[in-house]
């Protein structure tokens, strides 16, 4: 079955022995039903910053005539998400994204979908994408400076123990 949706097959059989009188027997059907290659949508990545929302993910298929399911697994929950779910229908809620660290966190999720028809669950292939979340601004102390008039300041130098991007200052 190469199409999205489940394909039925009837085969009619009919029986016959002999070489030289062939005897035939009762004729029956068997139908066959043929669940299509179970697969899962593209699913974009997403970057963001620490403590903001997620957008809402959701999953879809291009299957129809019967039930398609999503489990999901999470490899790095730092990021705020749970580590695994299974037998989801739509998607991953928005959550609040959490990064503690000063480096920049990725998180790998691979969503695996079941096809359910005629009381047959195929599984498909999985699909993977990430949630990279960007740790909160930081900038090191910065020293206060005492002068006396007409004196020159001691340069100021901006720094941060985040890493893995680029911190910008204003």
């Amino acid at each position: 079955n190469t199409s999205n949706q489940a394909q039925t097959v009837t085969y009619t059989v009919t029986p016959s022995s002999g070489n030289t009188n062939v005897c035939s027997g009762n004729t029956f059907t068997v139908t066959v039903l043929v669940n299509p290659t179970v697969q899962v949508n593209d699913i974009a990545n997403q970057t963001l910053c620490r403590d903001a929302s997620t957008t809402a993910i959701t999953f879809a298929t291009l299957n129809t005539g019967g039930t398609t399911t999503y489990s999901w697994t999470n490899n790095n929950t730092n990021i705020g998400l749970a580590a695994s779910s299974s037998g989801d229908a739509t998607g991953i809620p928005s959550f609040t994204a959490t990064n503690t660290s000063t480096q920049v966190i990725t998180a790998t999720i691979t969503v695996t979908p079941t096809f359910t028809n005629g009381l047959i669950s195929c599984t498909g292939p999985a699909k993977t994408f990430t949630i990279t979340v960007n740790p909160k601004g930081q900038v090191n102390d910065i020293a206060n400076q005492t002068l006396c008039r007409d004196a020159s300041t001691t340069a100021i130098t901006f720094a941060t123990l985040n890493t893995g991007g680029t911190t910008t200052y204003s």
